[in-house]
């Protein structure tokens, strides 16, 4: 995986404020793990790394350093779909066997609770990127590919005009013009 792309999935994912975090791995945790982690120390949040077996879990504490020994990483193996509950942040390998369901089973988990962002790499050349009754899916030609899934809060997609703007700004020294995307203050929404 290019650093590029490691580095743009631990921005989401601190930019969304996570606090639980799990990935899905196909094989073992690497770079993508080491930038979950370094967005978990922005949020206060944790990291879980679900494998598929022991071989792989040593090969990631290898991979993963004094990260793994200080237990930054939980490193799980299991069934990934299982897993899920809690998490607002999902990252799968689309490389993993059955990958599908378990993007299904993360965006399903995080529409039951406060919403959150579901995140598969590794997607250029796998289909079907659909977006379903309360997700938003897109496809980003990063690296090999971000399909890039946001959960409603309880699943149903709400649609609140003028809480993002966009703002544009001009390095002075370099001439550079930066657009942000900006979050306007909450309001409360009262539902009846």
């Amino acid at each position: 995986m290019e650093p590029d792309v490691a580095e743009f999935i631990s921005a989401m994912a601190a930019g969304s404020g996570a606090r639980v975090m799990v990935e899905v791995c196909a094989e073992s945790a690497g770079r993508t793990t080491l930038a979950l982690v370094a967005a978990a120390q922005q949020t206060g949040g944790r990291v879980v790394c679900v494998v598929a077996g022991e071989e792989e879990v040593r090969a990631s504490v290898v991979n993963l350093g004094e990260e793994a020994r200080s237990g930054r990483v939980e490193l799980v193996v299991g069934d990934a779909g299982a897993m899920l509950g809690g998490a607002d942040f999902v990252l799968v390998d689309c490389e993993v066997g059955g990958y599908e369901s378990v993007m299904r089973a993360a965006e399903e988990a995080q529409g039951g609770g406060g919403g959150g962002v579901v995140v598969g790499y590794n997607a250029l050349n796998k289909g079907g990127w659909g977006s379903g009754e309360g997700v938003r899916v897109d496809l980003l030609p990063i690296g090999t590919g971000l399909r890039v899934a946001r959960v409603a809060p309880g699943g149903v997609r709400r649609r609140r005009r003028g809480q993002w703007q966009w703002v544009v700004r001009v390095d002075q020294c370099t001439g550079e013009e930066h657009v942000f995307r900006v979050r306007s203050p909450r309001r409360k929404w009262i539902e009846a």
